[in-house]
């Protein structure tokens, strides 16, 4: 007879936010005993140094553990998932893949659960910030292989009538880019365009979803331009870089009528962070993280200690659930520092950007 194992923390209604301590003390002794750790992490756990179960307990604590995401290139990803679901009709949400914007992807497996918690919190954020409900969505996302063309599918069931996707493939777009062939990418991203233009041209679209060179690209092009500001009331982007100047250009010029908001995520933490609420066109961008599952932290790459708020460093990211444990992930990005919200952990962050280099690999954004 196989034992279902529950926890009155991490098992906590989807819509209750935890507090800090109790969270990260329960997840570490989900991933950590024997009877409900992952494999992945049971093999780890010998070679911290420290006993996690014992010594860890806050969001600051979860710097003592290396970063092991690019493990996540190599490993069996059955061996991510923990023991302690087995038996779980449906357990298993899926498996995706990062990017590949600095190497081999890296997989990832979302545990049901984590996924409905994530979408009451998607939700609630779409809510505060008038995203309407019942009306027909375009994404021009990656699907496939990738986290974000899952949860916009399902946001799309939970808020809207109909979803269009024009799929992307962003590692063939990196490929032609690193290999010199930006003609290739050109026509690989006119090739969206024009997918997007067909259903724009015949479709009620009232939220659009895309990267920010997408973006620029349709909104180049009048005709859709046109479209855009008569039809569409979200825009929302990600998934790359969009420069202060530009995002107060399509604020304020190109599309002034039309609410466009911003959403800052990563494949590592299985989550993403949408835009503050109410800052003004020419405020900084600023993300705050689903705290206490997922924070952020600003630091200083050479010392790895916090920089002072309003000062920039590099982002490192955590992800702590029952789903998974994703701690102490040095990201590609940096970031000014900002002070996060009442009653919040960790940082927030504004005037997010790619680095150049990250490891030894050229950072190389394409269309995603």
């Amino acid at each position: 007879m196989t034992t279902l194992h529950r926890d009155p923390v991490l098992d906590g209604p989807v819509d209750l936010i935890p507090d800090e301590i109790e969270l990260i003390e329960a997840a570490m002794r989900w991933h950590f005993d024997p009877r409900t750790g992952s494999p992945f992490w049971l093999e780890q756990a010998d070679t911290l140094g420290f006993d996690p179960r014992e010594d860890i307990h806050t969001i600051d604590d979860l710097a003592r553990f290396p970063n092991i995401v690019d493990r996540l290139r190599y490993v069996p990803a059955g061996d991510l998932i923990p023991r302690g679901y087995a038996g779980q009709d449906d357990a298993v949400y899926g498996v995706y893949d990062s990017g590949g914007t600095t190497g081999p992807p890296k997989h990832v497996v979302i545990m049901s659960d984590w996924m409905s918690r994530l979408l009451v919190r998607t939700d609630e954020e779409m809510d505060a910030r008038d995203y309407p409900r019942g009306v027909d969505w375009l994404a021009l996302a990656p699907s496939g292989p990738h986290m974000f063309g899952a949860i916009v599918r399902e946001t799309v069931r939970l808020r809207g009538r109909l979803g269009f996707m024009v799929d992307l493939d962003p590692r063939w777009v990196k490929k032609c880019i690193a290999a010199g062939r930006a003609d290739h990418a050109d026509q690989y991203a006119d090739h969206i365009v024009a997918q997007a233009r067909a259903v724009l041209e015949s479709q009620d679209i009232g939220v659009l979803i895309a990267t920010p060179p997408l973006l620029e690209r349709l909104v180049r092009d009048e005709e859709l331009r046109r479209l855009i500001a008569e039809r569409v009331q979200v825009v929302e982007w990600g998934g790359a870089h969009l420069d202060p100047d530009t995002r107060y250009l399509l604020r304020t010029e190109v599309l002034p009528h039309t609410r466009i908001i911003g959403r800052y995520g990563s494949t590592m933490v299985l989550a993403s962070a949408i835009e503050r609420d109410g800052l003004a066109p020419d405020d900084p961008c600023i993300f705050d993280s689903f705290s206490p599952f997922v924070t952020f932290r600003v630091v200083d790459p050479e010392s790895g200690e916090p920089v002072p708020y309003g000062s920039r460093g590099r982002v490192v990211m955590n992800h702590v659930s029952k789903s998974a444990l994703l701690p102490n992930n040095l990201e590609r990005d940096e970031a000014t520092r900002i002070e996060p919200p009442l009653g919040r952990v960790g940082d927030s962050v504004a005037d997010v950007s790619p680095v150049a280099v990250f490891g030894d690999s050229p950072v190389i954004e394409g269309v995603y």
